[in-house]
């Protein structure tokens, strides 16, 4: 899609004088930057009053930055309506669940329901896609911003009618959705359309079908909006890509349904500099990126070249962590590097959000950070083409998250991302990359796959877990999986119902642990692991007992499974393990799935590979303070350094590698 490495970051020229605009066009071209972001949260700036539009000052920045080799991504500046907008239409305002309007002064101050923002969103959206359509400089749409940041859903009236329309959609029939909603319990049965509610503050729980599929509606609901604007572009510029940018592990919106919508896959991504696994977690939302476009190449569209400002105390990246945290990136497969923002902000909430050009100018650490990264990325265009490959999947499914993590479960601490770390954080820790699949995805490419905390399941995700199992494939199953169908209704028979064949056991209850409560298992080889949270109380039908408790009424009962299915196998882990005994459970599974690990070294050296087809770049980041010696197997060449490498790699503190390996 690009012909160079992306590196940039959002440019707000807005709140500049066009003579900084010439020393920023200057220093871009000497940090080697050859994208921005431009005219995110510009919309008042560009039509600053109801049908005038002052588009001569977008025309001489973009001119200043095709002069100087730098390409636009052209946002459509729909994340903040201007004033004028709020005054004449105030409906457009979104609502709380406790009927608080939010006010302009912000951003992101619209409901996506109001038809008069979303027709005004068109309109202006088409005035400037007319506009800018044959500037040589435009390289790619960026539909507004961070859907759903801040203000994920509204109870106004026009959310409330459309939740009414799209349940009729949905469901057809009165009868059919109470049936599906399970109201005879309560007395909650609707005899009228309009008798259903947004789910609103309520005596006691919320009916959880309703509150589930309130979460479906506003995830379509915000892509909706998406689709609008992506309609006028694809009519107008239908050579230039489209995408918006994402947050990660975002729990409002389904991405899985946003990536397929998308040209290219863009991502936020600010990890907390100070939390000593940031590279864990940041390569966990690059491993997602990845995987929603398929394995396509993605771009990180922000990062922090320095430190935020929105937590309580914002730590600052530390030398060489921002260069790190970018060829993460690269190394999990994402083809673009851009950060928030290009230069700091004087004024505003956010003027102390760090910028590739700070507040003190180019003589600063930062500074000189950026211009390095840039000196370097243009040596790495021969990786463009190159994709990652896995032989591991972990299931993710949006709809599950959001009914895990309702509430009225045996255990309302249970959170889903924490649980899921857990599990990749064994794998990252031996370098085995993975990727992230629909439960209904298909399975054939990966050797393992991890189910965790599969809550909520329907038959076609079943039926695709088996078949891999049969296949010949590994399985690792979680606690607390295939409860519920996908109205959130239990799925009678035994726990996991849909998979008691595949699994061999079925479980009886659930025991939560209070928060100061331990357990341990005991494996048949002799060993002994500290487990909490939670057990499942399994019976094994044809299942292999590999742990068992060893305390409470339910000692001497399976805590570890295996059993053998078809060709493959499947592994069951009925409680929380801590670090060991999730050391000592993957060293099984790993081995019975024949996934090896990758340069077993100090965990503080990531190693990830991409490859082409003819040419493998591994990639060596030295996450640690010291020095750090990687044994090869292959000789090849440092493409950062064009510096050979033979049988080993010394890398410095915070040091990054990339080699070419030789094709033999």
């Amino acid at each position: 899609m690009f012909a160079h490495i992306l590196y940039g970051g959002d440019y707000n020229p807005e709140q500049w004088t066009p003579d900084i605009w010439e020393e920023d066009a200057r220093l871009m071209q000497a940090a080697g930057v050859n994208m921005v972001t431009l005219g995110v949260f510009a919309w008042a700036k560009l039509e600053p009053e109801p049908g005038r539009y002052d588009f001569e000052w977008l025309d001489q920045v973009m001119d200043l930055l095709h002069a100087h080799g730098v390409r636009v991504d052209l946002a459509t500046a729909t994340a903040s309506p201007p004033p004028w907008l709020v005054r004449l239409h105030p409906a457009i305002l979104p609502v709380t669940v406790d009927g608080v309007t939010l006010w302009h002064g912000s951003r992101r101050h619209y409901c996506p329901h109001n038809q008069d923002y979303r027709k005004q969103a068109v309109d202006f959206v088409t005035r400037l896609a007319r506009h800018v359509r044959d500037h040589p400089a435009l390289a790619l749409w960026h539909i507004d911003n961070e859907y759903a940041c801040h203000v994920s859903e509204c109870f106004c009236a026009d959310s409330i009618e459309a939740f009414r329309q799209w349940l009729q959609q949905r469901y057809g029939s009165l009868d059919a959705l109470n049936e599906t909603w399970g109201t005879a319990f309560w007395g909650q049965q609707y005899g009228a359309w309009e008798e259903i509610n947004a789910p609103r503050r309520t005596p006691s729980s919320v009916n959880p079908a309703q509150r589930l599929d309130w979460q479906r509606f506003y995830s379509d609901s915000w892509l909706a909006c998406f689709k609008d604007q992506k309609s006028v572009l694809r009519d107008i510029t239908p050579h230039i890509p489209v995408t918006t940018n994402f947050m990660g592990f975002f729990k409002p919106l389904d991405y899985w349904e946003w990536a397929a919508q998308e040209d290219v896959v863009a991502n936020d991504n600010y990890p907390d500099p100070g939390d000593p696994a940031w590279m864990v977690r940041s390569g966990m939302v690059c491993d997602l990126m990845r995987s929603l476009g398929n394995g396509r190449p993605w771009l990180l569209m922000e990062q922090a070249p320095g430190q935020v400002n929105w937590r309580q105390r914002n730590l600052i990246k530390r030398p060489g962590q921002m260069r790190l945290g970018s060829y993460q990136v690269l190394a999990r497969g994402g083809n673009g590097i851009m950060d928030f923002q290009w230069r700091a902000s004087r004024a505003g909430s956010e003027k102390f959000h760090s910028g590739m050009v700070p507040h003190v100018g180019t003589d600063s650490r930062v500074w000189r950070e950026v211009k390095k990264l840039g000196e370097e990325l243009p040596r790495l265009d021969a990786l463009l083409s190159s994709r990652v490959q896995s032989e591991v999947a972990i299931l993710f499914d949006w709809k599950n998250w959001w009914a895990f993590e309702q509430g009225d479960k045996p255990s309302n601490d249970l959170r889903l991302l924490p649980l899921i770390e857990a599990l990749y954080a064994e794998l990252f820790r031996r370098n085995i990359t993975v990727d992230f699949a629909r439960p209904d995805a298909d399975l054939t490419p990966y050797r393992l796959v991890i189910a965790p905390h599969l809550y909520l399941m329907d038959d076609r995700a079943a039926k695709n877990i088996g078949r891999f199992v049969a296949d010949g494939g590994t399985l690792l199953m979680t606690f607390f999986s295939g409860i519920v169908d996908e109205a959130d209704r239990v799925l009678l028979g035994g726990y996991p119902v849909l998979l008691r064949d595949v699994l061999g056991l079925w479980v009886e209850e659930f025991v939560v642990y209070l928060e100061s409560q331990t357990n341990q298992v005991e494996t048949t080889e002799g060993h002994r692991f500290a487990c909490n949270l939670w057990s499942d109380i399994v019976h094994p039908t044809d299942a292999e007992v590999l742990a068992s408790y060893r305390e409470d009424y339910f000692s001497g009962t399976p805590a570890v499974t295996r059993h053998h299915f078809g060709e493959g196998t499947s592994y069951y882990l009925g409680t929380a393990l801590t670090k060991d005994g999730l050391k000592w459970l993957f060293e099984h599974i790993l081995e019975d799935a024949k996934v090896r690990s990758s340069n077993a070294v100090s965990s503080d050296v990531e190693i990830t590979r991409r490859s082409d087809g003819t040419h493998t770049w591994m990639f060596v980041l030295n996450h640690s303070n010291d020095e750090a010696n990687v044994e090869l197997s292959q000789e090849g060449m440092d493409v950062i350094t064009g510096v050979p490498v033979k049988a080993s790699l010394v890398l410095e503190p915070k040091g990054v590698a990339i080699i070419q390996l030789d094709k033999t």
